[in-house]
């Protein structure tokens, strides 16, 4: 069973007391997933969340033509499922593990359960959706208002944020963990023209490739990401 500092990672269970993360500790369930296995797929019911513990999984969507479109990649210390347990919709989208992937399930019940006694549960709740709101605006905006270039220099910015908060230092490295491909699907673009983006960023020294390792200039990368041309 996962420690208390394990669910206090998560944003959705960092306001709780160590009381309310003990609950949330024996209530949930250990999950694995092997590659290339569907955790759940668009219209499914949603009625659990995961604590990703281990692993990457893509959440992709298939248009009508048989094209997906990966939306993002959920990675360890992330959680995947919430908006469908809140509101009680089906599944919005496909999610597929990179790898394997373990985890711990939460289902609606146990969750109602634990909040019913607890409305620290709803409140902590209502922080995460938020977070999430915003989230998705900015992607959105990235795509729908930007050309390529601000939009590769956006998603990075966004993913750095994402794990040092706004106060990103200088020379933050990014292991990125996505094919040039699923970066160019993310980012509604295709595959060459995010490949003649990033050669240019290497050129340019915004990012500096070792290892699969991705050294970025902050100050540069963030004058880009206002560009319109």
């Amino acid at each position: 069973m996962p420690s208390r500092g394990f669910w206090k990672s998560f944003e959705m269970f960092a306001p709780l007391s160590p009381t309310a993360l003990d609950a949330v500790a024996a209530a949930a369930r250990p999950r694995s997933w092997a590659p290339g296995e569907v955790l759940f797929q668009r219209d499914d019911p949603g009625d659990w969340l995961v604590a990703i513990e281990m692993g990457r999984i893509r959440i992709s969507l298939v248009t009508q033509g048989g094209r997906e479109l990966v939306l993002r990649h959920a990675e360890a210390g992330e959680m995947l499922g919430e908006i469908a347990l809140f509101d009680r919709q089906p599944r919005s989208a496909d999610a597929t593990a990179v790898g394997p992937v373990t985890g711990w399930v939460l289902t609606r019940l146990a969750f109602d359960t634990l909040a019913g006694g607890d409305p620290a549960f709803y409140e902590a709740a209502l922080t995460r959706l938020s977070t999430l709101l915003r989230t998705t605006t900015l992607q959105l905006e990235s795509i729908a208002l930007y050309q390529l270039r601000a939009r590769v220099a956006r998603f990075l910015l966004i993913t750095l944020e994402q794990l040092h908060g706004a106060d990103i230092p200088e020379d933050a490295s990014l292991a990125l963990g996505l094919s040039q491909g699923e970066l160019a699907a993310v980012l509604g673009a295709t595959r060459p023209k995010v490949n003649r983006v990033i050669q240019d960023f290497r050129d340019e020294g915004l990012i500096r490739d070792a290892a699969g390792t991705w050294t970025c200039d902050i100050a540069g990368l963030r004058a880009e990401a206002g560009g319109e041309g």
